[in-house]
């Protein structure tokens, strides 16, 4: 597997704002309102995404040689739980700072400010999971082989990456 280009993360929170503030400005022409982001959802993110570092750090244990022995499928799972963390976090960053940039002309009303607060304090935390991915499947990556060092055996022609 190859690691997540940040690029493509970038890319989605980017288009999931675009397409949420769209959304979002259609629903308030309409009288449609979303709530305030609960605080709740910010200590979910960050839970979630304490859990998957601490799934990493397990992994990046076994390969510094700290740790005994590591399931291999333990160590497939943490890598594709960590690419799905990189995704989930872009995808919830682009959707809360979609209700942020809704609210950003009229932050002096006071409700609207409270919600472009939340949404604001809820983007960084998305941001942090998908940094979290990031490092974990970072901590998941194999240490070259003197196979791919070195190239072929067999032929003496370089490894394919």
């Amino acid at each position: 597997m190859r690691r997540t280009p940040v690029r493509s993360l970038i890319a989605v929170l980017v288009a999931v704002a675009v397409v949420g503030w769209l959304v979002l400005r259609a629903l308030e022409s309409r009288s449609v309102y979303l709530p305030v982001v609960p605080w709740l959802v910010d200590v979910a993110i960050l839970v979630l995404a304490g859990g998957v570092f601490w799934s990493g750090w397990a992994v990046r244990a076994y390969q510094k040689g700290k740790r005994p022995s590591l399931d291999g499928i333990r160590a497939a799972r943490t890598l594709v739980l960590a690419k799905a963390a990189a995704l989930t976090g872009s995808l919830l960053g682009g959707w809360y700072l979609a209700q942020v940039l809704v609210v950003l002309g009229d932050l002096a009303i006071e409700p609207r400010r409270d919600r472009a607060v939340a949404a604001a304090v809820a983007v960084l935390c998305s941001v942090a999971l998908a940094v979290v991915g990031l490092v974990v499947e970072k901590f998941c990556e194999l240490p070259p082989s003197d196979k791919d060092r070195n190239g072929s055996e067999e032929d003496g022609s370089p490894a394919p990456a």
